[in-house]
């Protein structure tokens, strides 16, 4: 334990003493070669809040924790601080801020989210129960609810015939993303849904059903596994793995909208998964889920990826 804890203080001097050589010998502090080596997007803000988060000045640690608002006011601390005309420099400024909105926005969406996924689905609020009734008109368009306590929602995957009770574990932020998938983009929700109702012995005569003795249908419950995405895509984005999207995709700072675009990535790209891995039954869903996870995250490692996908929820936010 003693040699490490040497061997880390050893490492962390010599990593300040190059660094400080590298400046003297380029006229350039780190902050500058970065911003001036690196290209725009994951790579550049990555290594831009690496360095913040790592400097010895409280200051510059600071600095990706600050308001949006005080952004233009805190570059302007860190040019002073770092002794860089920005006369001489007026890019480093820009490329500065644009990092700083990306990783503060960042910060700022993890804290809606969770602020949305600790909020409980109120049968008494009649905006929670708006967005439920809206989620069953964008996925049965034309099989009218016969009332708001139904068997009808095991139809898009719901356990019971009362919804509320499956957002317990997620809160109002798996209907913000259901609703969202089957408002923006209907079609495929829409097809998604039937596939995930399709069992497996469709393929098969009856004689050949009992013969192969299967007993499950391969489909899966529409709505529960939105919820199991939707944890998915929030573990995703509270880890940080999702700040190489992100920080790929959008410009200045992530939204919610592009945490719910990322969700309708995931269900589409789960659900072709889950046809591809063909299993046998619903049982297999946590080690398909945790296969596809794993697949996500090796894409996520890649500084260039971008989860964009080409279905109408994604379109304006692909050409941002």
């Amino acid at each position: 334990m003693f040699v490490q804890v040497c061997l880390y203080f050893y490492c962390k001097c010599l990593w300040r003493c190059l660094k400080f050589v590298v400046r003297k010998l380029t006229g350039r502090c780190e902050l500058q070669r970065i911003c001036y080596n690196t290209k725009p997007g994951a790579a550049r803000t990555m290594k831009i809040e690496a360095s913040l988060k790592g400097s010895k000045s409280k200051r510059l640690q600071t600095s990706v924790s600050v308001h949006p608002d005080a952004i233009e006011k805190t570059i302007d601390d860190i040019m002073e601080l770092k002794r860089i005309n920005p006369d001489i420099n007026p890019q480093l400024g820009v490329s500065l801020q644009a990092c700083l909105l990306q990783i503060v926005g960042y910060r700022n969406l993890i804290a809606e989210v969770e602020k949305l996924r600790r909020e409980p689905y109120d049968s008494e609020n009649p905006q929670h129960e708006e967005m439920l009734l809206k989620l069953w008109k964008c996925l049965k368009p034309n099989s009218p609810l016969k009332a708001r306590i139904s068997k009808q929602w095991c139809e898009i995957g719901f356990q019971g015939d009362d919804p509320k009770t499956d957002f317990r574990g997620m809160g109002l932020l798996g209907l913000y993303n259901l609703v969202y998938f089957a408002e923006w983009d209907t079609e495929v929700a829409q097809q998604v849904l039937s596939d995930s109702l399709q069992p497996k012995y469709s393929q098969f005569s009856k004689a050949e059903w009992e013969k192969k003795k299967f007993d499950k249908a391969i489909g899966y419950s529409f709505a529960i596994v939105g919820i199991n995405i939707t944890d998915l895509a929030y573990n995703l984005l509270v880890s940080g793995a999702l700040k190489t999207h992100f920080y790929n995709v959008a410009p200045e700072a992530p939204t919610l909208t592009h945490f719910q675009q990322t969700f309708c990535y995931l269900m589409h790209e789960f659900h072709k998964f889950w046809i591809e891995e063909d299993p046998l039954d619903i049982m297999e869903f946590n080690c398909v889920r945790e296969k596809f996870h794993k697949r996500i995250l090796k894409q996520l490692q890649n500084p260039e990826m971008a989860l964009c996908p080409h279905f109408a929820a994604s379109e304006s936010l692909i050409n941002m």
